[in-house]
């Protein structure tokens, strides 16, 4: 059975969600058995999810029957972003709030590995999805489990969304151990996501750095929490002087601070960064988790051996991905990756083979530890708005060029409606023009000298 769920035992608690929900392995397993006896055959399933303990039976469930495949989507998807997925890949199930739906549309063959399905940009509606398979789920429980040194008293805390490939991957490696995984979609803010900590003696926070900024709001350093003894930090790069905040805390008051790396295309985590090193080496993704190996070639192609020398950095595990899907034809496809990945983050390794990332290849940016597509959010300015635009930017702001100021504010409003990310993460400036070749591509480098 998948991740070795038939060892643990069925009565532990698998799972207790703030709002009093709570499920047993056995339940879980159950649950499979009782799909496996539904469903005759392998089929797509969209699974419209949220943070409580009904959603991660229903998830695990379905990976475990091998029966549904699940696209596993924010319960509060865009209505237009969601038809477009509903067209494009034509599920012969939907699952929402407890209630499974056979759909009108015929069964469509799928890979017999294909375990589920993920977006690759956020929320902004792509059709491009990531394919995993069951292999990944056992390499990213392994891994994980391993590096984090979880064991079955752990009670992490899950803030994370269960359709975000970090917020999964939490269930895939605590599961592995028989863990008990507390999970709430309440707001940092709320006394109640407070009260849920310390009721149910929470051990761990895994976040993305817009979560670590909450909380260094919220005076969290001067809280009582001794059940805590282990923060990770992934989705993103973090701003090196809070990193160290929390890493020096981690120190002083006997818990470890560990920072992560990885992509979904890995089923999470690539990398990282022991707590020994964690203020030595801060702003470093660490080294490749167990099991996984980082590599780095320059622009032939060439494995990069000297220290402090940038290249592209690569990756090889049993974590990665079988590929991508941008229509329903895809599903039946194999293992396109075999192994490796060559990731598209530029990056160098010091002397202790630590890891730093220096840029990125790709037109892809991580807002608050969410991962948005530069080309796909110009593609909705261009269908909401009806203007041109240029995006480029860091992990910290989304820089946006547009040539007409009065579409200024639809611009922003678009972004944040499609996105769900907040309005501070977007700055649009108005310039005269977009600098193109001619070819009339996108000269994005001229943009950086814009104002």
């Amino acid at each position: 059975m998948l991740l070795e769920l038939e060892n643990i035992d069925k009565t532990r608690l698998a799972a207790i969600d703030s709002e009093g929900g709570h499920v047993t392995y056995g339940e879980i397993i159950e649950l499979a058995a009782h799909i496996k006896n539904i469903v005759s055959e392998r089929a797509l399933c969209f699974m419209l999810v949220e943070n409580n303990v009904q959603c991660v039976q229903w998830v695990m469930a379905s990976l475990i029957s091998k029966r549904l495949v699940p696209l596993i989507l924010n319960a509060k998807t865009d209505d237009t972003l969601y038809s477009n997925l509903l067209d494009t890949y034509k599920p012969a199930y939907i699952w929402q709030s407890g209630i499974l739906t056979r759909t009108k549309n015929e069964i469509a063959p799928l890979y017999e590995h294909l375990s589920h399905l993920l977006p690759t940009s956020g929320s902004t509606g792509s059709p491009k999805l990531v394919r995993h398979c069951y292999d990944n789920i056992e390499a990213a429980g392994l891994n994980i489990s391993t590096f984090f040194e979880l064991k079955e008293l752990d009670r992490p805390l899950m803030v994370l969304p269960l359709y975000y490939t970090m917020g999964l991957s939490m269930v895939f490696s605590h599961f592995i151990v028989g863990a008990t995984i507390l999970i709430t979609g309440r707001n940092m803010t709320d006394p109640v996501f407070w009260s849920f900590i310390k009721e149910k003696h929470a051990t761990s926070f895994t976040g993305v750095p817009y979560s670590f900024q909450i909380l260094n709001m919220m005076r969290f350093f001067r809280m009582d929490l001794p059940d805590l003894e282990l923060l990770t930090q992934g989705g993103g790069k973090m701003e090196r002087n809070l990193n160290l905040k929390f890493a020096e805390y981690c120190r002083d008051n006997g818990k470890r601070w560990i920072a992560t790396y990885g992509q979904s295309e890995c089923t999470a985590r690539m990398a990282y960064l022991p707590a020994k090193w964690a203020i030595e080496k801060v702003g470093s993704i660490g080294i490749a988790v167990p099991n996984g190996e980082l590599s780095l070639i320059d622009t032939d192609g060439n494995i990069i051996t000297a220290p402090h020398t940038e290249g592209e950095m690569c990756y090889r595990g049993k974590n990665v991905t079988l590929g991508y899907a941008t229509c329903l034809d895809d599903l039946q496809k194999g293992d396109e990756r075999h192994g490796y990945i060559r990731t598209g983050d530029l990056a160098y390794f010091d002397e202790d083979g630590c890891y730093y990332i220096v840029g990125r290849k790709g037109r892809f940016l991580k807002l608050f530890g969410m991962r948005v597509g530069l080309d796909e959010c110009e593609q909705i300015i261009a269908s909401d708005c009806q203007v041109e635009s240029a995006c480029v930017g860091t992990d910290e702001k989304m820089i946006v060029y547009i040539t007409n100021a009065s579409k200024t504010q639809a611009v922003k409003d678009a972004l944040v409606e499609k996105t769900h990310i907040v309005a501070t993460s977007f700055e649009i400036r108005v310039i005269p023009e977009i600098p193109k070749n001619e070819a009339g591509k996108k000269l994005y480098s001229k943009l950086e000298n814009k104002s």
